[in-house]
């Protein structure tokens, strides 16, 4: 027989709720954010003249089922 031994498996601490709560509302106004310039920055809605930023997410506004023309 062969004498085998095991190294202690490293265990993750937790994250506490109190850290991760400010990058859970960060990351969820970026979304918003993105969601805003994909699905309406176009026509009546638009922060900025023109149609570039239309233009800049058209393909995604397609992949993600919003309709734009």
């Amino acid at each position: 027989m062969s004498d085998t031994t095991f190294a202690p498996v490293a265990v993750p601490a937790p994250i506490p709720v109190g850290e991760l709560l400010p990058w859970a509302i960060f990351g969820g106004l970026l979304m918003l954010i993105a969601i805003y310039f994909v699905g309406t920055e176009e026509g009546a809605m638009a922060l900025f003249n023109g149609m570039y930023v239309h233009e800049f997410v058209h393909d995604g506004r397609h992949l993600l089922g919003f309709p734009c023309h």
